[in-house]
């Protein structure tokens, strides 16, 4: 069978996203687990980036992150490739009374090159994996170099290759064909409202040698290693105390060796050369 043209894997995951936009803050997409990620993140975030920084969100969603880091005094402008997420970002930066410091533009973190010369950023972050859906990330990190300051930051949560719990949830189950999923090469399309997102799974330091040529490495670590990946809710529900145990030995202990390249995604933090 001909694979699908890189054109329209986009559009398809475009169009996944397009269908679930209205809702991504409801159940589906943005439940206490997912949250909880996100917290982390910002942890992050807020240790790496100068205060009122000029920031480029790749990857926008429905605007959480870019609203958020304009209530503390950020510039952001927040991308994305799906233009009803587009939509929700700036309808929630009205609601919120911070237009003066959010920014909106429907751009694929794959069209950076679309992005004039006089847009430079103090740093740009990515959360919860759009750079998954990104079919070529050499390109990618060419432009992030070109759109960034001399020492701009990079952060980036980006859903990675070994997920011990997602292994052990479908290896008990028999399911082999999904268990082996994010061990896939190349994109592979992951089921999302009865659409389809083409996605790539890396290990961190095999994203890290598509932006290593432009940008340093300073630190990955594992996010979601020993903590159930977001759609094992349950768990979290039964087992609250048992939860917060596992948060906190994750924060202690992903950063680790050998344990900073596991989990459902992984953080990574570089800076321009």
């Amino acid at each position: 069978m001909t694979p699908e043209p890189v054109s329209e894997r986009l559009l398809e995951t475009r169009a996944a996203f397009d269908s679930v936009a209205p809702d991504y803050d409801g159940p589906r997409g943005n439940n206490e687990l997912i949250q909880d990620m996100r917290a982390e993140m910002w942890r992050w975030l807020d240790r790496t980036i100068a205060p009122e920084s000029d920031l480029l969100d790749l990857g926008c969603g429905t605007g959480l992150d870019a609203i958020r880091l304009a209530r503390l005094g950020h510039r952001v402008t927040a991308a994305d490739y799906s233009p009803r997420m587009v939509e929700r970002t700036r309808e929630r930066a009205q609601r919120e009374g911070v237009t003066n410091r959010v920014r909106t533009v429907t751009l694929g973190a794959h069209e950076l090159a679309r992005l004039a010369g006089h847009d430079l950023f103090d740093a740009a972050y990515s959360n919860l994996g759009p750079l998954n859906c990104v079919p070529d990330l050499r390109a990618a990190a060419t432009e992030c170099a070109r759109v960034l300051r001399p020492g701009g930051a990079l952060v980036f949560t980006v859903i990675g290759r070994i997920c011990p719990w997602e292994l052990g949830h479908y290896l008990v189950r028999r399911n082999w064909a999904r268990a082996r999923v994010r061990f896939a090469r190349g994109a592979v399309p992951v089921g999302m409202n009865r659409r389809v997102v083409w996605t790539r799974y890396y290990a961190p330091r095999e994203l890290y040698r598509a932006f290593e040529r432009e940008f340093r490495l300073v630190h990955f670590r594992g996010l979601c290693t020993f903590v159930p990946p977001p759609y094992l809710t349950s768990i979290r529900e039964r087992h609250p105390r048992l939860y917060a145990r596992l948060w906190r030995l994750d924060r202690r202990t992903a950063g680790w060796p050998l344990i900073r390249a596991m989990g459902d995604h992984f953080l990574i933090v570089m800076t321009k050369r």
